[in-house]
């Protein structure tokens, strides 16, 4: 997320794209309770989503974790392994955690 919100500041030209997979699709859900001394993904994410045009999360991710039916925050889409090859497709850089 750090990366995303680095690259939006000092590149605002650069076109970036989230897309959660595996445990990461947590970082999508809305309304979040942090803990204290810890960083509000959220907040992180809401910064980000303003200035990203795609951020999806895995829809089958989700779904293995018991999310099926869970909001995910505005601005984030679920989303599928197609829609991720699209994406890296289209990408001119791909970073993977």
């Amino acid at each position: 997320m750090r990366i995303a919100m680095i690259i939006q500041k000092e590149n605002p030209e650069t076109e970036v794209a989230l897309f959660f997979m595996a445990e990461t699709v947590e970082c999508a859900i809305h309304n979040q309770t942090t803990l204290s001394g810890y960083l509000n993904i959220e907040i992180m994410m809401k910064s980000v989503i303003k200035k990203v045009a795609d951020v999806k999360a895995c829809g089958t991710c989700m779904d293995a974790r018991g999310f099926k039916d869970i909001k995910l925050m505005d601005g984030v889409e679920r989303s599928n392994m197609k829609e991720l090859t699209d994406l890296t497709l289209a990408a001119d850089k791909v970073i993977s955690f």
